[in-house]
């Protein structure tokens, strides 16, 4: 097996949720519409404010990487939804598709073999498509567990 290939394994399998922490999957699931949109005490979000959160960042990473015409929302308010509940049940399923179609064009990026992992990224600062690739996956296995302890709090994980 080439260093390339064993590299791009290694960060889809991040990608995927791979290691010491929760998947997209499990962390989203059968999270009860009820819940969804409140903030357990003492903590600053709620599930559909993480959610938003992780979908926002995720989507402004990739289509950084991918996007030389693309513009970031202002940080740090841009990044996180106006209001802690979903507007509706097809305003989560919405987020929660479009998060996982962007995850999947990250791991697009990062498998395609034309990707030069380490090349800078031309409008970029010194970005890589690896680096990119690794905050994506760091940025979302943060969120994940925060998620999963909020539905603990929330008495929503089992």
């Amino acid at each position: 097996m080439t260093t390339d290939k064993a590299l791009r394994e290694h960060v889809l399998y991040l990608l995927a949720g791979g290691g010491a922490h929760a998947d997209f999957d499990s962390a989203i699931a059968n999270i009860p519409e009820k819940v969804r949109g409140t903030r357990p005490a003492a903590a600053p979000h709620s599930p559909w404010e993480i959610l938003e959160h992780m979908r926002i960042a995720q989507w402004d990473i990739l289509e950084f990487s991918r996007n030389p015409n693309h513009v970031s929302p202002e940080f740090d308010a841009g990044y996180w939804p106006q209001t802690p509940a979903p507007p509706s049940a097809a305003a989560w399923e919405e987020s929660v598709r479009a998060f996982r179609a962007d995850l999947d064009g990250m791991r697009a990026l990062v498998t395609d073999e034309k990707t030069d992992l380490f090349a800078r990224i031309p409008h970029g600062d010194g970005q890589t498509i690896l680096r990119e690739a690794l905050l994506v996956a760091d940025h979302n296995a943060y969120h994940l567990g925060q998620l999963v302890l909020v539905r603990r709090l929330l008495g929503a994980w089992s």
